[in-house]
Formats: C-alpha cells, structure tokens, sequence
C-alpha cells in the first residue's frame, strides 16, 4: 500500500479530516462535522474552542474507522497536516488545558471602535500604519486586536496573563497543543503563514515584532512559537494516531495555493467558501499594494526553504450569504437549493445584494459599510434575490481581482478557483462573464486538504511526498468560458460599484461613555490605554 497523508482542514463552518494517497494525490476518504456559531451579540462571532476539539478527534477516529473497512492499515499513514480558518483567536490556561473564552472568530466585528480610534491616532488617519511591516491595514479581520479586547475585557484572560498561564493562539495552534499533548508537554507553535496574518509578525524578519507587540501591549510570552510550514512539530498522543508526525502547517488560503499547485510566481487561485480569497504567488519577495490588497507569507515549505510570499484580496461573505439566506430569510431549506432558485430566472431583474454583514474587506477595508439590497420593484421575488446573491459573489471577486491586476501589472488571463461554493455551475458561469477571463475548476475540489497534505508529506524526516515540479499531480479541471459580451459585463459591475457605496458608512461609533467599556463591551477610550500611541515607523522595509 502507498503510503498515505492525513489532512485536518478546520473550517469557518466545519472540521474535515481526509486521507490522501501520497503517490497518486487521490482522496481515499474523508469525514466532516458542522461546527457551530454563536451571535451573543450583533456583529460579534463566536466558536467553542472545545467544541472545535471534539470535531478533530470525532473526524480522526471516523476516518480511521473507515480505513479499516476498506482493509486499510492505519499504519500506513506517516503524517498529519493542519490547516485552518485564520486570525481567529483563542486565549488558553496551560495549566488547567481549558479555553478561558470562546474563539473569537475573524468575521468578527466586537474591535470596530478600537480600530477606528487607533486609525485616528495615527499620521494622516492612515489605515495602512503598520503595513510596512505586517503587510496588513489596521483591521478587526486580524488577530491583534481580537487577543487585545480578550485581555482588557476578559477577567480570566487578564488573570492568566499576569500569572503567565496564558497562551494565545489561532486555530492551528490550539489544535497542535492539544494532539501534541496538550498541558502534558503540547507543542505551543505556529507557522508563517498563520503568523503572518496576526499584526504582530514581521513579514520581512519572519520572527514576532517587538514594536508592534508594545503597540498592541501583548507580551511576547503568550505567542506561539514561529516554525515553516512543512516539519515535524511533534508527534499525536492518543488516539488511533497515535505516534504519527504533524508536519505541516498552513492558513487554509496558502494551502489551497498549494493544492491548486501555484509555485510559479504569478500563478493565482480564487477559494470560495464561507468567504471569499484570491491569492496570487509574488515570489520570494513581498509586494505592498497600493490598491487595498494584503501582503500575506504564502508558505515556508521547510526550515531551511525560501519564504514565498502573496498578495491577497479577502471578501468576508461569499457563501455566508446563501446559509443568510437559508437560516435567516427562509428562502430556501437547504443551502444547495439557492442554484436551482436563480437559474430560474437568469436575472436579477435590475436588483443588486451587497452582502457586507462585516464590513467590507479588500479592497475598500471600510468596517462602517453594512449589507443592502437595492433596486428592489414589485416584480422582484426570492428568486431574483438568490440570483442577486451569487452576483454578488462575483462582483466582489471582480473588485479584488481588478485591484491585484493593478498591483502585479500582468492581468491574470485565467482565474483558478476551489471551494465549498465551486460545486455551484451559475456561480462559476456568472463568475467567468462578470470577470471577462476563463474559470477553471479542479474536478478534485479539496485543494485546501491537499496543499497541507502536500506540506505534511514532503516535510523532512517524513519524506513521502515529492514537490519537485515533475512528481506534481496533473490535476484534472473543468473550464467555463465568458458567455456575455464586456459591454453588458461592465454595465452590471458599474451598477454593482454604484450598491457598494450606498453600503458606505452605514454603521457609526457609538458615543463614549465614561467607563473603558461601552454598552457593547468594546473599549472606547483609547487614549488612556498603553497601547494608544502608534509607533513612529522605522522604514527598514523591504523592496519588492
């Protein structure tokens, strides 16, 4: 039997482990939990770190389960990848192994009016202060300020730290601490990719940065440490795997730029899944947008290996707006209902969704903005609204990608694309006309698994998966043509970009009261916190 490369891919939305066969790329098998949500309070995301726990394991052991039903020895799987929802943030007790908070998830907006103030204090109110060194705007979307209101507004989380019991970690790590051993000597780590997206790493040093640490008061003490993304961090501790090496590590849009096989600088892939995220492959030097992109390290495929670094256009709700639709609205029962729905129209009829229930990310970073439909007559029904929904999906696509043709100067002359939202045909037609170019999707839609399945495999003293350009899977894909003109192309997205800005400056801060904590519990009175004073910038950047 070939040898065989477990991939954990812990979702927005769910938790999948699948098997992957480290000769042929082919998915053996694979078993999937939903994870839950909660609100407590508008615009504030919420997962049970514990509960994310109980779907790695359940995920493992099922899957192990049905190996043995196919006669397959679990002894021949020699590794275990990780990949995750990024920047979401969780705060732990080492010594007791408990969450002392629900994870606080990147959809989430609780930091809206710590950001703003902390913009507002910085030269020319410039959003993009500390991009410099992190590659990244000063946003809710990332982890800093997510750790920062845990440690002014969470009692056991500012006990933990003063008492040095407190880690902090993104989902990979807490996942990673918790197979390792947990309390019992767990591996506290992370790698450059999840690092990259917390606005505490220096993109260029590849290590945490002291000033931007002081900048957001964060002790270095509680930071994961920063491996590359394919080595042996330790070994699993129980279970039916346990003594197998996790060697791999990546943010889950780094994976898929693997999966989709993007080595070459300039190569590019679009995943939709709960939102969406085009990456495009700079090479080993980072390029800083001047059109509302991130700079993001792709990967680090061993200790010793160059560092690959991206640009990124994030939209916080891509899919999110059809489980909207479903869970909020009522239109539709099953998620899967939402194509049948539009194609039958083939028209919005003149209405436009402009999903923005967190803001808008890339390329506007514009908090304020919330989600409007416009253009609305007597004639629209749900049926136009679905098909407004998946528009908006690919308008939103179209703005990112038009922003990252700016920065790299060479338009992409096709888009490869993965993801839960991929298996929709409209989507990927509508996706294609309103960008003008050719989509392509692979006919193996788990890139994201496979690129950490990739990384796992190849990582040094496991050696069972070959990345050398000519061992490369030759993975098969279906490709859909533009079937509208540019004209009528252009049309929709000028109505589009006409919604968006309606959308704007929607939401206001809420005025301050006299305590440090508004009635929304987010910290108002940013003056008065060490963390208030930007840092004059020390411009030691890299070029691209």
């Amino acid at each position: 039997m070939d040898p065989l490369v477990i991939a954990i891919d812990q979702g927005t939305s769910s938790t999948r482990v699948l098997i992957f066969n480290a000769r042929t790329a082919e998915k053996i098998y694979h078993h999937q939990v939903e994870i839950r949500q909660s609100f407590p309070k508008e615009g504030w995301v919420e997962e049970d770190p514990k509960e994310i726990m109980d779907s790695v394991y359940e995920c493992i052991e099922r899957t192990c389960e049905k190996l043995g039903h196919l006669n397959v020895e679990v002894s021949n799987i020699k590794a275990v990848g990780v990949t995750n929802q990024r920047e979401t943030t969780l705060v732990w007790d080492k010594e007791t192994g408990q969450p002392l908070y629900n994870a606080i998830v990147w959809l989430d907006l609780r930091t809206q009016s710590t950001v703003e103030g902390l913009i507002n204090k910085t030269p020319g109110r410039n959003k993009n202060h500390l991009q410099h060194k992190t590659g990244l705007p000063i946003s809710t979307y990332f982890s800093a300020v997510k750790l920062r209101w845990l440690m002014d507004n969470v009692e056991e989380v500012r006990q933990a730290v003063v008492s040095r019991r407190a880690m902090f970690g993104t989902v990979d790590s807490w996942i990673i601490w918790s197979l390792t051993g947990g309390r019992s000597g767990g591996i506290h780590c992370t790698d450059v990719s999840n690092a990259s997206r917390t606005m505490l790493f220096n993109i260029h040093t590849l290590e945490w940065d002291p000033e931007l640490c002081m900048y957001f008061d964060v002790p270095m003490e509680i930071l994961p440490t920063v491996r590359s993304s394919s080595e042996i961090y330790g070994y699993m501790t129980s279970g039916s795997l346990a003594g197998v090496p996790i060697s791999g590590c990546l943010g889950d849009q780094s994976a898929a730029l693997l999966g989709q096989m993007c080595f070459q600088e300039g190569q590019a892939k679009n995943t939709c899944g709960t939102g969406c995220f085009l990456l495009s492959n700079t090479g080993t030097k980072p390029v800083l947008s001047a059109h509302g992109l991130l700079t993001t390290v792709a990967y680090k495929l061993g200790k010793d290996q160059p560092t690959y670094y991206a640009l990124e256009g994030s939209v916080a709700i891509a899919g999110a707006v059809v489980r909207w639709l479903r869970d909020n609205l009522g239109i539709v029962q099953h998620t899967q209902e939402i194509e049948e729905l539009a194609a039958a129209v083939g028209t919005a009829y003149g209405c436009y969704f402009v999903p923005a229930f967190s803001g808008l990310y890339a390329p506007y970073w514009e908090p304020s903005a919330r989600g409007i439909i416009c253009g609305l007559t007597q004639f629209t029904n749900r049926k136009h609204l679905a098909f407004a929904a998946l528009e908006a999906v690919a308008f939103q696509t179209r703005e990112i990608l038009d922003a990252m043709n700016q920065d790299s100067g060479f338009p992409l002359k096709e888009l490869k694309v993965d993801g839960g939202m991929t298996t929709n045909r409209l989507l990927m037609q509508l996706q294609a006309d309103i960008l003008c170019i050719p989509v392509v999707r692979p006919c193996m839609p788990e890139t994201t698994a496979l690129g950490v399945a990739m990384a796992a495999g190849a990582a040094e003293g496991v050696g069972v998966w070959s990345l050398a350009p000519r061992d490369l899977p030759d993975i098969r894909s279906e490709r859909f043509e533009p079937q509208i003109n540019p004209e009528e192309s252009e049309f929709r997205f000028a109505r589009w970009k006409k919604a968006v800005q309606k959308a704007m400056n929607w939401e206001t801060t809420e005025p301050i009261y006299e305590s440090n904590a508004g009635p929304t519990g987010m910290v108002k009175s940013i003056n008065g916190s060490p963390w208030a004073v930007p840092p004059t910038p020390s411009y030691s950047r890299v070029d691209p």
